[in-house]
C-alpha cells in the first residue's frame, strides 16, 4: 500500500465549483478499482488550499486512474480553477498508529 498527497491551490472564486465537482465525483473516484481511502482536507488557516489523501494498493492502481476517463474528466474540470500549480506525493506508510 502507498499514499498520494496531493496539494492544491484554488482561485478563491472556483472553490464552490471545486467543492460541488468533489461531492459529485468522490464516490466514483473511492470505488476504483486499487483505490482503498479518499480523504479530502481543506488548510484551517488559508481557506483556498485543499488536499487530497488517497491510499492505493499499488503503484499501477494509481497510474490506471490516472489513465483513466474519470481521472481525466475530473482533471479537466479541476486544473482550470488552480490559483497555483498542483503538488503531489505519492509516499510509502512507514508507521501507522491508530
Amino acid at each position: 500500500m502507498f499514499v498520494r498527497i496531493v496539494k492544491m491551490e484554488f482561485q478563491v472564486d472556483k472553490i464552490d465549483f471545486f467543492l460541488n465537482n468533489f461531492e459529485r465525483v468522490k464516490e466514483k473516484i473511492r470505488s476504483f478499482s486499487g483505490c482503498l481511502h479518499l480523504e479530502l482536507y481543506r488548510d484551517n488557516k488559508q481557506q483556498h488550499i485543499f488536499f487530497t489523501y488517497s491510499k492505493w494498493n499499488k503503484e499501477s492502481d494509481l497510474e490506471n486512474y490516472r489513465k483513466s476517463a474519470l481521472f481525466k474528466k475530473v482533471w479537466s474540470e479541476t486544473k482550470p480553477l488552480f490559483l497555483n500549480k498542483a503538488e503531489a506525493w505519492s509516499v510509502d506508510v512507514l508507521y501507522k498508529l491508530d
